[in-house]
């Protein structure tokens, strides 16, 4: 397993905060005296100003999840912070747009965006990819990418082998400094997040694991589980391209026997986010395994669907 390189300058801090989480997990970040005080809601505030399927770009409040892990997306798309005391891990920036609210978010939650380290993404579309280039001139952040999701990052239009190709609007484009693969990892001094490939929804598609552990010591297995819908642009058939249709349920898979306490996906309500903030906490609620196989009855059903067409 290779792991991408550390991103930022070790510092005594990290190292002691490090050596005390052993099991790769990301303490809870102490707050910053020489920022603001926190403004981040509870997950109940958050889930009441926010509408299941909410648009992109609706300016939301950011929240703690669990430990060191923020919600800093807006109402209608996620943006995950892994906070570290010397460089943070953010996933996905949203539209270019909706970059601007996940900046401001990260700072309501007592951090600076220079100090994310690195970036991060689900898959290669503009509604999660779109504000990279805002947040990498803003941060600085080493951006990170699958093998085939960084052609797309790079010129900012998909490539011919995306089932979307030609229906999204281009993105800027954003010079990709680190390439991982399913298996490998992305680490900062407390956290270290394993990318599992997933394509089918884009060819390029990630979904992310780690370890967080909160102040009373209580860790989780958190997996941010990319969109993996089986949709497509006019005339695309997925029945045509059996190898993508083989990787596309490879990854489901892959998913299911992922250990997961506590599920994100880039769209809240694909996995009934606002619903699970409501109460209160997002773990428990939909599991991997259920959000896998949901995902592949639907890609049966489209197979169904063509072969009938």
């Amino acid at each position: 397993m290779r792991t991408a390189p550390a991103m930022f300058a070790r510092t005594g801090a990290g190292l002691a905060l490090a050596a005390a989480c052993l099991a790769g997990c990301a303490p809870p970040i102490q707050s910053r005296p020489d920022l603001p005080a926190p403004e981040q809601v509870t997950p109940q505030q958050w889930a009441a100003g926010c509408e299941p399927w909410d648009d992109w770009d609706k300016p939301a409040p950011p929240y703690r999840i669990h430990g060191s892990t923020y919600y800093v997306g807006t109402c209608g798309i996620t943006a995950i912070l892994v906070a570290g005391p010397a460089g943070h891990l953010l996933i996905d920036s949203g539209t270019e747009a909706g970059a601007k609210v996940v900046l401001d978010n990260i700072g309501k939650v007592g951090f600076r965006p220079d100090e994310i380290a690195s970036l991060l993404h689900s898959h290669e579309h503009f509604d999660h990819t779109g504000g990279h280039a805002r947040v990498k001139q803003a941060s600085g952040a080493h951006i990170v990418a699958s093998p085939a999701a960084a052609p797309a990052l790079r010129s900012g239009l998909s490539i011919a082998e995306d089932p979307q190709y030609g229906l999204h609007e281009p993105m800027a484009p954003v010079a990709v400094d680190v390439l991982v693969r399913g298996g490998e990892t992305v680490r900062s001094e407390t956290a270290t997040l394993t990318a599992i490939a997933t394509p089918g929804h884009t060819p390029g598609a990630l979904s992310w694991t780690w370890r967080s552990c909160d102040a009373a010591g209580d860790c989780l297995d958190v997996v941010y589980a990319d969109s993996l819908s089986a949709i497509s642009r006019e005339g695309y058939r997925f029945a045509d391209h059996p190898a993508y249709v083989a990787a596309f349920r490879a990854g489901l898979q892959r998913l299911r026997e992922t250990a997961c306490d506590l599920l994100l996906t880039p769209h809240p309500s694909a996995s009934e986010m606002v619903a699970r903030a409501a109460s209160g906490t997002l773990a428990g609620g939909m599991s991997c395994a259920a959000y896998a196989d949901a995902a592949e009855a639907r890609l049966d059903a489209r197979l169904a669907e063509e072969a009938d067409g």
